[in-house]
């Protein structure tokens, strides 16, 4: 886990407005502040229309049908801060702080799913809704830096010919090797569309508050800085992820392995956060890494005083199941507490000292941030 969180970087973020997409990859950090007259790309696979003729319609199924189908719900992200205040990731904020995502139209209402770190630390909103140009209004009502999701809300009635939302597709459907196709807006060029394959399932992530995003979906669909917050489809066009990261050696551009937060979070936290909810969830109380042989998780920190310290789980302890399913790495382990809920009890299979035991523990809830010693 500890190197995954030294590879991976966000793929959006605060920058400070009038520096260079080069500085911007050099220094590892996310989506550019570019100029505002946008370039579409075209979408693979369509065919040029010819001189004095129309261009031949896309074959149902292609990608350039399922561009066609759903670009129009997905939108360009940008924003700021007014007076000060804002965070950049390339360190210290400034007044006038900008940065540019992507995201796709959740309802008719006019909510909008994009990242967390797309908004995170601004207060100035606006988006632009397919290949339309005009740049619309929005309010952030909610987020959850623990999922890296957040959603703005715009008028619909700003929109001309109506808003027109991305099905939700299923993640427990998904299989390695399926059809995978990202629309965003790297590098500030909206409407780019890119094709790929689900290279991985059930990947942990590091969410911008430091706590672990289970099951993300790893694709080698091209995503870069600026389609943070952009939908992962599958082969129908339906929704199976919100992009937002990328593992690279040197902080730099895609490098094939792109992480999306997955559709069943989606489906779990927007509704709730949507009014301005709080998502609450379980909290073990350990940080842990996968075991020299994959069968387990090794604890390498108990926080004091949480649940499972009180339970009496020790550093040095490898945890084997978690109410009798296997726990073969620390996926696992986030994976499992996260389909649990605070106050309820899970037995934690540990091997110790060469023997093995069950440890009953009472979850918490978790706290904002990671709790240090």
């Amino acid at each position: 886990m500890d190197a995954m969180r030294t590879l991976v970087a966000f793929l959006g973020g605060a920058v400070s407005v009038g520096l260079v997409v080069g500085v911007l990859a050099v220094a590892g950090v996310i989506d550019d502040d570019g100029p505002q007259t946008q370039a579409s790309a075209p979408a693979p696979g369509a065919t040029a229309p010819q001189k004095g003729g129309n261009a031949p319609s896309p074959l149902p199924g292609s990608v350039s049908d399922i561009y066609r189908r759903v670009s129009p719900g997905v939108v360009f992200v940008q924003s700021s801060s007014s007076g000060g205040g804002g965070s950049s990731l390339l360190g210290g904020g400034q007044g006038g702080n900008a940065a540019t995502g992507s995201g796709f139209v959740y309802d008719r209402q006019g909510h909008i799913v994009t990242n967390d770190h797309v908004v995170e630390s601004f207060n100035t909103f606006s988006v632009r809704v397919g290949s339309n140009q005009k740049v619309i209004p929005a309010k952030l009502v909610g987020k959850d830096p623990s999922s890296d999701l957040a959603v703005l809300k715009i008028d619909p009635a700003a929109v001309q010919g109506g808003l027109q939302p991305l099905q939700l597709g299923d993640s427990d459907a998904l299989q390695p090797g399926d059809q995978a196709i990202a629309i965003g807006s790297p590098f500030g060029l909206s409407g780019t569309v890119t094709e790929g394959i689900v290279s991985a399932l059930g990947r942990t992530i590091t969410a911008p508050n430091g706590f672990p995003i289970a099951n993300a979906v790893q694709t080698d669909a091209a995503i870069n800085p600026g389609n943070s917050g952009g939908p992962l489809l599958d082969g129908k066009g339906r929704v199976i992820g919100v992009n937002s990261q990328i593992k690279t050696d040197n902080g730099g551009d895609n490098s094939g392995v792109g992480f999306a937060v997955p559709v069943s979070t989606i489906k779990q936290v927007v509704p709730q956060i949507q009014s301005g909810g709080k998502v609450v969830r379980a909290y073990l109380g350990v940080s842990n890494s996968d075991s020299p042989d994959n069968t387990g998780a090794v604890v390498q920190d108990v926080v004091p005083g949480g649940p499972a310290q009180k339970s009496g789980l020790q550093q040095g302890d490898k945890i084997t199941a978690i109410n009798d399913k296997p726990v073969l790495s620390s996926d696992d382990v986030s994976a499992a507490v996260n389909n649990l809920k605070p106050g309820q009890q899970a037995k934690v299979t540990v091997e110790r000292g060469g023997g093995r035991r069950n440890l009953n523990v009472e979850l918490g809830t978790r706290p904002d941030r990671p709790t240090t010693r």
